[in-house]
């Protein structure tokens, strides 16, 4: 971590008195904040969570984008947990994609009041995705090398690597611009180099959710993953791998939802 490094950090605050946990969106690669911002985080807000999401380093508004190869996951971590320094309770952690994966490294770290993982890269890394992407959708290995070479990527691949249901011309040109490059090191790590260890993961209440139509992260990678984690995965049936920028994104925010008040209905009976 490069101390100093100033973050993104996006907050969507409730009228009244937030509840209990706040929570903290780690948005996954090739993005940042502002895909959360779109629906999630005012949804949340609305629904009386002090709502949060960074930046890592490198993305969106963040420092370190002339860094970015420099990063790795580890270095991401460090960015959540200086992060969650700024709140004034632990937060329920909610990592999408490779943000899932370095949630998972957190927990090694941390003790989050709780976490959820959303088409999460899954704890055994990125080699059996990468492979099942060459084999089955190998142009959107294409739309990805594109991204992080930083070239402006084909639209009608990142329809097709990111969205199952109708999308907007308009709104998938704007994703489009907001996409940036990834860090090369980053990806290295969730390729095996740097993958955490379960075993010494704090044991806290824990989601697992893929989509159906994910290319990127499979609905049976998904499942490995939570069982490997000691969870049963959900699946939410007619999404792809943007589950927060879909038509349908209501249907993750509010399984999400009722998950969380789930938990604060057990708090209050024990």
């Amino acid at each position: 971590m490069v101390a100093g490094r100033r973050l993104e950090f996006i907050s969507r605050l409730p009228e009244g008195e937030p509840r209990l946990q706040p929570l903290l969106f780690v948005h996954g690669a090739y993005t940042g904040a502002w895909c959360w911002d779109e629906h999630f985080l005012p949804f949340f807000a609305r629904h009386g969570y002090a709502a949060h999401a960074l930046s890592l380093s490198g993305h969106g508004d963040s420092d370190g984008r002339d860094v970015l190869d420099t990063l790795r996951i580890a270095d991401y971590v460090d960015d959540v947990e200086r992060a969650i320094e700024r709140l004034p309770a632990p937060p329920v952690l909610i990592g999408h994609s490779l943000g899932g994966f370095v949630v998972q490294h957190c927990l090694t770290r941390l003790r989050p009041a709780a976490a959820a993982l959303l088409c999460a890269v899954p704890p055994s890394g990125l080699a059996w995705s990468s492979l099942s992407m060459l084999m089955h959708h190998p142009s959107l290995l294409v739309t990805l090398n594109s991204i992080l070479a930083g070239r402006s990527p084909d639209v009608e691949n990142v329809r097709e690597a990111l969205f199952h249901q109708p999308v907007e011309h308009a709104r998938l040109e704007r994703f489009v611009r907001h996409s940036q490059p990834e860090s090369m090191r980053a990806i290295w790590d969730m390729m095996g180099f740097d993958l955490p260890d379960r075993r010494r993961m704090h044991r806290v209440p824990l989601l697992v959710l893929g989509a159906e139509h994910d290319r990127l992260i499979p609905a049976s990678e998904v499942l490995s993953a939570g069982r490997a984690l000691g969870k049963s995965a959900e699946i939410v049936p007619g999404l792809g791998h943007a589950v927060m920028l879909e038509r349908d994104w209501e249907r993750v925010a509010t399984r999400l939802l009722q998950w969380m008040q789930s938990l604060a209905s057990q708090g209050a009976d024990s």
